[in-house]
């Protein structure tokens, strides 16, 4: 950072009105100081260092860098050199604080109606490690040696293609690994050139939504459902029919009208409520979508964490041609800071999405596919998810035996199927699950509510509770924490003692 600093002051000395020059730095210094562009405890070039780099006399730096000393600004060690200091004056906080609230409101204004919609339905939460976070996986149990090793010999001598941009949907050797994977362990039926990565899930949704809706067109989303899918669509002018999620899936309308433009369903394990759509669903939404001209966006979250029972084929599999986009993710096997998921495309879509993709977004991350793909290819990929499958199995059995032991039986859900990576505490429907989610997140117990995940009036009170990046030695302690709130907020729902 010191590299930058006097990048930094020579730019603010230069809309300074002051005449005199020792005034212009210490101005520059002190603003940059408060304003936490040089945050506390970060150093400050030496005095003949800086001198030299502002075409200054070093007797102009010695005095700016005493007067910030004698206010307390900077602290001075010996032998080490100049630090800013821990604290500065509250007055100038508080003044640059009123600045940065001043600012927001003005991009609040600014900001288009989406735009704004989206920012007061915000659900992504700042903190994504932590007791009972849904949706991680515990990243620490990942072999990061062995793919960091593969990963350093793939990029010693890269060729030079591969560190540019990409406009074939993903690199060959990863997509080709896919084929080979999904086909032998979710029953997916494509080839090579159906394939395509993307950053993350959001980004598959994105372009699915912008290449296969008009703005006003209709897409039906399971309720409850992601908030992730709803605020994608939301902003690209999408408008969301919920549909509501029986024990057997998503239950389609009796009258179509009009017929929706794309379904959203998760039928491996539908999230968040854990429900395993049957055959005869899915053989019935496959031949309404034939029907319709609709398609089916099919997201097949945390599959692959399947406790017991036999492996749920995916829906695109089901028949020839099948008129379903199929959404993957390494997210949850891997790491979520990967940062990489997949589409399968239906061969009528491959040509058109992909090429959309390459001049959306731009293809990359290629010496991480490729790294990723001889992950998978040495058979690496497929023993760590046996792995993770026996070390979820067993935390999610001990989060279930604690939720019955201090709340009953009847506190986990109805559809919590024995799959996936969080089970939900059933909460009565006159208790705010916002507020004790709210008062145990103040804790940094990371459960979500429930009813958030839901668009219409109808909705169940309860509390997602991850299990997958907690061991049990730390469960424990952590649920204590969150009984703690549930005593506060709804003593009804614990057992007796």
């Amino acid at each position: 950072m010191r590299a930058f600093i006097g990048d930094l002051l020579l730019f603010r000395m230069g809309q300074e009105q002051d005449k005199l020059l020792h005034k212009r730095l210490y101005n520059a210094l002190r603003y940059a100081i408060l304003d936490g562009s040089l945050p506390p405890h970060s150093r400050l070039p030496a005095s003949r260092e800086l001198a030299v780099e502002l075409g200054i006399s070093r007797n102009t730096v010695l005095t700016t860098y005493e007067q910030l000393q004698a206010e307390g600004y900077v602290v001075s060690r010996r032998g080490s050199g100049t630090f800013v200091a821990q604290t500065a004056p509250d007055t100038f906080l508080m003044a640059f604080s009123n600045t940065e609230k001043s600012e927001d409101a003005r991009l609040s204004s600014a900001v288009s109606h989406r735009g704004d919609y989206l920012l007061r339905h915000v659900s992504a939460s700042p903190c994504q490690w932590g007791a009972f976070i849904p949706g991680v996986p515990d990243v620490s149990a990942f072999p990061h040696p062995l793919f960091s090793r593969i990963q350093a010999r793939i990029s010693r001598r890269p060729e030079p293609e591969r560190l540019s941009y990409s406009c074939t949907g993903g690199t060959p050797e990863l997509q080709h690994a896919l084929v080979d994977y999904l086909r032998i362990a979710r029953g997916v039926r494509c080839q090579d050139d159906q394939i395509l990565i993307t950053e993350g899930i959001h980004q598959a949704i994105d372009l699915v939504a912008r290449m296969l809706a008009d703005a006003g067109d209709m897409a039906w989303v399971e309720e409850p459902s992601y908030w992730g899918i709803r605020h994608v669509l939301a902003m690209n002018a999408v408008q969301i029919t919920p549909v509501a999620v029986d024990a057997s899936g998503l239950v389609p309308p009796e009258r179509l009208m009009p017929p929706p433009r794309l379904i959203f369903v998760t039928p491996s394990h539908q999230y968040p409520l854990g429900v395993v759509m049957s055959l005869e669903r899915r053989q019935r939404l496959l031949a309404l979508a034939r029907q319709h001209g609709s398609w089916i966006v099919e997201d097949d979250y945390d599959s692959e964490f399947r406790f017991s029972g036999q492996p749920v084929p995916a829906l695109q599999g089901l028949i020839d041609d099948a008129p379903v986009v199929y959404i993957g993710t390494f997210s949850k096997t891997v790491y979520p800071g990967l940062r990489l998921g997949y589409l399968v495309l239906p061969r009528p879509l491959k040509e058109a999405l992909k090429r959309a993709h390459a001049e959306l977004y731009r293809g990359g991350h290629t010496l991480i596919q490729m790294a990723l793909a001889e992950f998978i290819n040495g058979g690496h990929y497929s023993a760590h998810i046996r792995r993770m499958r026996l070390l979820y199995s067993r935390r999610r059995a001990f989060l279930g035996e604690l939720i019955e032991r201090h709340c009953g039986t009847q506190a986990l859900s109805d559809f919590s199927d024995n799959a996936g990576l969080h089970l939900i505490l059933n909460l009565p429907d006159d208790v705010d699950d916002v507020a004790v989610a709210a008062s145990a997140n103040a804790q940094n117990i990371l459960v979500r509510p429930l009813s958030l995940y839901y668009l219409t009036a109808q909705r169940k009170r309860g509390l997602l509770m991850g299990f997958a990046s907690l061991p049990e030695a730390q469960m424990e302690e952590a649920f204590a924490t969150l009984l703690t709130c549930l005593r506060h907020h709804c003593p009804q729902v614990l057992v007796k003692v």
